[in-house]
């Protein structure tokens, strides 16, 4: 089986999705226009009560979050988000301060930004650096889950085999083992899945996702009768446990 380059970094980056959670109209839709300009698909919160459930049902790429907002001020968001989500999260706020900019970082912030003064052309750079450095990192790890896997994945020609067997997957299939196997052992919810398999999954049932794993089981099980890889975690969703096979 031939191995195929992966794309660059540089392409990898290009419609990534990045949250702005920022209640100051103006600043807000400078970013979007500059993230937007930079080839980033960008959506804007103004309220900070919202901000977990979007991270959970949307799955940004990257969070720019306001450490002054209402409803929920910063500090607290970045700290529930580190509880269930590595997503990373750049701060941004006019406190200038050391103290103010170590209780950013210390809470699970990736980066701070001081909006005075305020360069949107720094934002881009530091979501960019950003972005590369924690795709460079999913790209070892995947390496490293690829080399002991009896799973191979071909991205460019969206292929995947299984114990050296093309599996005949349907692209949703295909996305769908992509996604369990980012993660071995990590129990992904429905939400989750749906939400990294479909461009608007708010238009599709969350059942669905039960049916595209009973078809993935099938397939793998045509491969290998004994094959158990996907589990059931009752009242979460699905994991793909690797170290049986």
């Amino acid at each position: 089986m031939t191995t195929h380059e992966q794309p660059s970094a540089q392409a990898s980056l290009t419609g990534a999705r990045v949250l702005v959670v920022e209640d100051e109209p103006k600043l807000a839709s400078l970013l979007m226009d500059y993230l937007r300009a930079a080839g980033f698909e960008a959506r804007w919160l103004t309220d900070g009560a919202t901000v977990i459930d979007h991270v959970r049902n949307e799955q940004p790429d990257l969070v720019l979050l306001d450490l002054m907002l209402p409803g929920r001020d910063g500090i607290s968001i970045c700290r529930e988000l580190r509880e269930f989500s590595d997503v990373p999260v750049v701060m941004l706020t006019a406190r200038v301060e050391e103290a103010d900019r170590l209780e950013g970082l210390e809470s699970g912030a990736d980066d701070y930004i001081c909006k005075t003064p305020f360069s949107p052309r720094e934002v881009i750079a530091r979501v960019r650096t950003i972005l590369r450095r924690v795709q460079v990192q999913s790209e070892r790890q995947q390496a490293r889950v690829n080399a002991q896997s009896p799973i191979r994945m071909d991205v460019e020609a969206y292929r995947a085999y299984y114990k050296g067997t093309l599996l005949p997957l349907t692209p949703v299939e295909f996305r769908l083992l992509g996604v369990l196997l980012s993660a071995p052992g990590h129990a992904f919810t429905r939400d989750q899945l749906l939400a990294r398999l479909h461009d608007d999954p708010r238009s599709v049932n969350d059942r669905a996702v039960d049916s595209h794993i009973k078809n993935l089981r099938r397939k793998l099980e045509a491969v290998d009768p004994e094959a158990d890889l996907i589990r059931s975690v009752y009242g979460v969703g699905f994991r793909l446990e690797l170290s049986s096979s």
